[in-house]
């Protein structure tokens, strides 16, 4: 059973928010069931912002938060209904899911819609996602405008509408202890997938077989879903940055590059390592996975309280842009290839994103046309790479290497520290554990 206490502090604070811009009310509605096809539905997966604020992980629930003289936590939510339990599995219903998820009160989803002027009436305000989805926002202009309707009885309607999501951002850019201890679990798990992959992979064997590894690994240690579909991208697919078709037969000499992460208890990972199919890298793999090491060396070193995001980016592009020239694969100054931003052939693409709740998690990267400053509890990923497509003018050796190097990290008061490190990353680590399991077996 999932422990309320830190959904119910995030509910607290938002409702802090909300009263110091003068109160209101805030709807939260969760995801909506999807068909896959006919009759069978996609595997759920409950809304991040509804997540973060209740814990609850069943569709059709919505909560709702009224910021005033007595705040309170409202979750809408199924009945409970013996029959379709026999078909769909447990509901908490109402009375108990009030009491499990703290919330101040519980109520039928059904009753909501009838319900929704009512609570709308004499609001300052309305807390509300407008445009994320036509259903409810259908529900709720109807609403508002019932409210509306009233005026003469003196009722007032919401005058102002917030948009509730831009408030939880801020308060998901930086995670929690319970929020870090899910995410650490994540982490250790994709690690060890990471490692299998690399035990298993072989000439001639195919890249669907390394995702299955992958997948097993995942649903073994209790995770209920890949965060992402997972990339297993060898020889020339490597340079395909999301592929995902993950059929391709491997040969010998090929780099394959795997960015996979599980999902735990809806926390992301996202791992991506690369090596060589037959366990030894070429002079000229070896020679670019060096460089993306380097290049993610020196923005691990940029990733600490006070730096602005972009900085870890900046620091990379500086260390791949000199290899790049270094290796002949451009040609010109450092300052120039970094002025004419020549170096996107090879590297297109930013050096890490947020990740929490969703794999490129919620919050901005900049604030009023600046870069965000980092601070501790921020998780982000430092992922560069290099991608080479043959070309008349880049030496054919380095023709098909494709490589990405990623690891998840967490700011702290000191740097940043990265949580996947259990991953082997080093050229000398890589090819003694392929080495070791090619021994044992």
């Amino acid at each position: 059973m999932t422990d309320p206490t830190p959904f119910k502090a995030r509910r607290e604070r938002l409702l802090q928010q909300m009263q110091a811009r003068g109160g209101g009310i805030a709807l939260i509605p969760t995801a909506p069931e999807a068909l896959r096809n006919r009759d069978t539905h996609y595997p759920y997966r409950f809304d991040s912002y509804f997540y973060y604020l209740t814990g609850f992980r069943e569709p059709e629930a919505v909560l709702v938060l009224v910021a005033g003289d007595e705040p309170k936590s409202i979750l809408y939510c199924r009945t409970k209904d013996e029959e379709r339990e026999i078909w769909d599995g447990y509901r908490f219903g109402p009375e108990a899911a009030c009491e499990a998820f703290a919330m101040d009160e519980a109520h039928p989803i059904g009753e909501l819609g009838p319900m929704l002027p009512g609570l709308l009436a004499d609001q300052a305000a309305l807390f509300f996602s407008l445009g994320h989805d036509a259903h409810w926002d259908q529900q709720v202009t109807a609403a508002l405008n019932a409210a509306r309707a009233n005026t003469r009885s003196g009722v007032t309607a919401p005058a102002m509408v917030t948009d509730v999501r831009a408030l939880v951002d801020e308060m998901r850019l930086v995670k929690d202890d319970s929020e870090i201890a899910r995410m650490r679990r994540a982490a250790a798990i994709s690690a060890e997938a990471h490692r299998q992959a690399m035990a298993t992979a072989r000439p001639g064997g195919f890249e669907y077989e390394l995702d299955a590894v992958i997948g097993q690994c995942f649903r073994r240690a209790g995770s209920q879903a890949p965060a992402y579909p997972s990339i297993v991208a060898s020889g020339p697919n490597a340079c395909v940055l999301h592929y995902v078709e993950n059929d391709r037969k491997m040969q010998d000499g090929d780099l394959v590059l795997i960015d996979a992460g599980c999902e735990l208890d809806g926390y992301a990972s996202d791992i991506t390592r690369t090596f060589p199919v037959n366990g030894r890298f070429s002079g000229p793999q070896r020679d670019i996975y060096e460089l993306v090491l380097g290049a993610q060396a020196a923005a691990v070193a940029a990733t600490r309280p006070g730096a602005a995001w972009n900085d870890p980016h900046e620091a990379a592009v500086k260390v791949l842009a000199q290899g790049m020239l270094d290796l002949k694969l451009l040609a010109g100054s450092l300052d120039g290839v970094l002025e004419s931003h020549e170096y996107r052939r090879f590297y297109m693409h930013r050096t890490g994103h947020w990740l929490g709740l969703d794999v490129h998690d919620a919050g901005e990267y900049k604030l009023e046309g600046a870069w965000r400053s980092l601070v501790p509890g921020m998780m982000l990923t430092i992922e560069p790479g290099c991608y080479i497509r043959p070309a008349d003018d880049v030496p054919e050796a380095f023709w098909h290497i494709g490589v990405r190097i990623e690891d998840d990290a967490l700011v702290t008061p000191a740097g940043c520290e990265l949580i996947t490190v259990d991953a082997p990353k080093s050229v000398a680590d890589i090819e003694a554990l392929m080495a070791r399991m090619r021994d044992a077996a």
